[in-house]
């Protein structure tokens, strides 16, 4: 089975962190559960891969624009974006703080540049596809006592 996260906890630290709704005590608690959980699952068999889609913040001016200006892309905009981009140095210093104490041997992040859209999904698939292959994944055996039965 393969399952993917868009966000998930690591957003529920960051945007909390950034406008101040949890202290530092709250964050490092938050930090230490993801790292603990991750390494949980590892030791369970599931293999994680946690990519940091990086934005340049030219590019983020190019989108949200192209979010105002084209329809089909409108329904992406929210007010607070503009807030949000504001806080540029603190949500890349919140970043880049979440990064460097969850990226663990376990489960380690890979930052990949994302202002260029075809790099970004190479560079993601490409991981993938290998970690897939590492995995030496092989079909299920057929349960012998089902050896021999006749399909009429």
């Amino acid at each position: 089975m393969i399952g993917i996260f868009n966000r998930s906890h690591y957003e529920d630290v960051i945007v909390p962190r950034v406008h101040k709704f949890i202290s530092k005590k709250v964050v490092r608690q938050r930090l230490e559960q993801i790292n603990e959980f991750e390494k949980m699952l590892t030791d369970n068999s599931v293999v994680i891969l946690k990519f940091f889609l990086h934005v340049s913040r030219d590019e983020q001016k190019k989108r949200l624009i192209e979010r105002l200006q084209d329809k089909k892309k409108n329904w992406k905009f929210r007010a607070g974006d503009l807030d949000d981009r504001k806080l540029w140095d603190d949500f890349t210093k919140a970043y880049r703080d979440a990064i460097a104490k969850t990226s663990t041997r376990w489960a380690p992040w890979y930052v990949v540049p994302a202002d260029d859209e075809d790099v970004r999904n190479l560079l993601i698939s490409r991981k993938i596809a290998d970690t897939l292959d590492d995995l030496d994944l092989r079909y299920p055996a057929l349960d012998p006592e089902l050896e021999g039965i006749k399909v009429e």
